[in-house]
């Protein structure tokens, strides 16, 4: 009688989302596969494709950030520059000299990698608000440069001319990129790729030490762990995401504006990554959708669409601390 008590109990205390709890753990495991499933209706749930694409790009912007600050602990203030850099590394050979995308498109992510490593080796030699200062400080730099360089970059006008009409493979197919269907999923190939790679990063004993560190960096340096040259590649890494997602934004806009390095930029991935949920998989892309088409909405009823959209993030994080994704995964777990 009473393991029977208990059982009656048990499922009387049973919380109402506990049925999808076998659910959530199978998308917890295989979180690549249903964030690919995702990716792929998106452009069929979104307003207009031209929206789905900007989510798409700004999620991976948000997952390189992502690595950074909710893996690592490091607030970073100075991602635009990397962004920034990695559109620009990618649209200037194509605008001014010609290159084929499949030659600006690596370029772009090469120099924002390298910008990565000059900005996150000076960063990450100091900690807490000195390392966001620093790396705000690092990224003005990168934008006064590239708005003074106006015979490459187009200085306040931002750079033009970046055209890439289509794609032909291998001479045996071409898709046209101006359909922003085609577009879509054409972006999506390479970020399927960047998932599988961002999942392994995680996945391996590098992604624990990550972890480890936003912890109790102090144990982890105990236990025999190189802190700065962990902290330092992390960014390294987050610099190639945010590069390659800056990279697809160029091609994806046929220019390439100032706006992309402004600091501005740094704080709407944050707002993106806390939106989602802050060392969640998933969560960078649920931040991009909710911010860019909370962005779309609001601007057409009113100009002043930032002032709602900041006290909507203001509301979400007093009672949503987690994010969407992070509050939703800390319910289902409990």
């Amino acid at each position: 009688m009473a393991t029977d008590s208990t059982a009656v109990g048990a499922i009387r205390n049973r919380g109402p989302l506990e049925g999808v709890r076998p659910a959530f753990d199978l998308i917890a495991r295989q979180r690549v596969l249903f964030t690919i499933l995702f990716l792929v209706v998106l452009p069929w749930l979104a307003p207009y494709k031209a929206l789905a694409v900007n989510i798409l790009i700004f999620g991976l912007f948000a997952m390189g950030f992502n690595l950074v600050y909710g893996y690592a602990g490091m607030l970073s203030f100075g991602h635009a520059a990397l962004f920034g850099l990695g559109a620009y590394g990618c649209g200037v050979p194509i605008a001014k000299f010609g290159f084929p995308w499949y030659v600006a498109l690596p370029l772009g992510v090469l120099i924002a990698t390298t910008a990565g490593v000059v900005i996150g080796w000076f960063a990450t030699r100091s900690r807490g608000i000195y390392f966001a200062m620093v790396t705000l400080a690092l990224s003005q730099v990168v934008y006064y440069v590239v708005y003074q360089s106006i015979w490459l970059t187009g200085g306040e006008d931002g750079l033009r001319g970046v055209s890439v009409p289509s794609i032909s493979l291998f001479g045996i197919a071409e898709f046209n990129l101006l359909d922003p269907t085609t577009k879509y999923y054409l972006i999506l190939i390479i970020i399927i790729l960047a998932l599988w790679i961002f999942s392994r990063i995680l996945a391996s004993p590098f992604g624990a030490i990550l972890e480890g560190l936003r912890e109790n960096e102090k144990r982890a340096a105990a236990c025999g762990y190189d802190v700065n040259r962990t902290r330092w590649f992390a960014f390294v890494l987050s610099s190639v995401f945010s590069g390659l997602a800056g990279a697809l934004y160029a091609i994806h806009l046929s220019v390439v504006p100032i706006e992309t390095l402004h600091y501005f930029t740094s704080a709407v991935v944050l707002m993106m990554t806390l939106l989602g949920g802050m060392g969640t998989f998933f969560g960078p892309f649920v931040g991009a959708l909710v911010y860019l088409l909370l962005q779309d909405v609001v601007s057409v009823i009113t100009v002043h669409w930032q002032l709602v959209v900041g006290c909507l993030f203001v509301l979400l994080i007093l009672f949503f601390p987690r994010g969407i994704w992070g509050s939703l995964m800390h319910w289902l777990r409990i």
